[in-house]
């Protein structure tokens, strides 16, 4: 799935538009490729499972609150820019269910700077297991979203 849409330029609200949104329960892709800009990949609602796949993004490429695993997958940061990040996760509560595994994947890219997630919301639940990085990740790894109340 590709979004072939012209890359936002940051000028204007609303520019950015997800190549995939999966909000069923249930979901699962197998050797899928999703190549987007900002805000590739919707994991919005439900329990999903991503094999063998490819990932593509530069700003909150993977965002949504869903319950996902994705396994042996690689994340490809296309970016320079030192706001990329990978993840966006919007669990509200500690009892929520949701939450981001990433198990023997590879993470590569272009530039330095890619944060591996960022705390959209207050309860964000982001795991990487078994996982290979390139050196674009900042060795910083993760953003409390300027909101120190989130660094739980």
């Amino acid at each position: 799935m590709k979004n072939a849409a012209p890359r936002p330029d940051g000028k204007r609200k609303g520019a950015q538009a997800a190549a995939m949104r999966i909000s069923g329960d249930k979901a699962a892709f197998y050797n899928c490729k999703f190549v987007g800009y900002q805000d590739t990949l919707c994991d919005d609602k439900g329990n999903h499972f991503f094999k063998d796949c490819y990932i593509e993004g530069t700003v909150d490429f993977i965002f949504g609150e869903a319950r996902s695993l994705y396994l042996n997958t690689e994340i490809h940061v296309q970016s320079e820019d030192p706001a990329a990040v990978i993840t966006a996760h919007a669990r509200n509560s500690a009892d929520g269910e949701g939450g981001y595994s990433f198990v023997h994947c590879n993470v590569t890219g272009t530039g330095s700077h890619a944060l591996l997630g960022r705390a959209w919301m207050e309860a964000a639940r982001v795991v990487y297991s078994y996982c290979t990085f390139s050196d674009v990740v900042n060795p910083e790894g993760w953003s409390d979203n300027s909101k120190p109340e989130f660094q739980k």
